[in-house]
């Protein structure tokens, strides 16, 4: 009896290993590489929750067969990339170590946590211009037109959180300014800060 559940437990430990370092299906992403790239999704940030199980787009695909890539050069849903293809620069040393923001959302398909009828990529750079625009004279109304996780006080959050793009953009913003739209793995954001 105890070589049987000695055999057993052995099986079940090496399940567990194999889970862990064997590649996943699709896109051969493993679980660590998958909680390595979750760990960026601000979750107490009011962002939407990232999709443990979502694969990343190829560069600028809606994540549909036949898509293409947005015209105007590279485009990041990785959060890498500025809009303009630029990476960005690094942080001055007088940026906050940590800030109070407002984030309005605008998800697209392909996006973490977006629904599978979310909008198109391009439909949804659109938008987001538009609320950017109007989120510069009046963030509140901007905020309702934003999608489910936009919120006008979204809660402190310290550097070293997000990927590159968005958090040059939040800490090398002024106290209340508003951004112009950034690419995140979840969606297009307009951030303010507040603190």
């Amino acid at each position: 009896m105890q070589k049987a559940t000695a055999f057993l437990f052995a099986v079940l430990v090496l399940g567990a290993i194999a889970l862990v370092v064997v590649p996943r299906g699709r896109g051969g992403s493993s679980s660590t590489e998958t909680a390595t790239a979750d760990a960026g999704a601000p979750s107490d940030a009011g962002a939407a929750t990232a999709d443990a199980g979502a694969e990343p787009s190829d560069a600028g695909a809606s994540g549909e067969p036949g898509s293409e890539v947005e015209p105007g050069g590279p485009v990041d849903a990785g959060g890498t990339l500025l809009l303009t293809g630029e990476a960005p620069p690094a942080l001055a040393g007088e940026a906050p170590k940590s800030v109070v923001f407002g984030v309005i959302l605008v998800q697209y398909k392909g996006a973490q946590g977006a629904l599978p009828n979310a909008r198109p990529r391009e439909e949804a750079l659109t938008l987001a211009k538009q609320l950017a625009e109007e989120a510069k004279t009046d963030f509140k109304a901007a905020v309702a037109k934003g999608d489910k996780g936009s919120m006008e006080n979204a809660g402190r959050l310290p550097r070293g959180i997000l990927e590159p793009a968005p958090e040059y953009v939040l800490f090398s913003l002024a106290k209340g300014a508003v951004s112009e739209v950034v690419d995140t793995p979840r969606g297009y954001w307009i951030v303010t800060r507040i603190e």
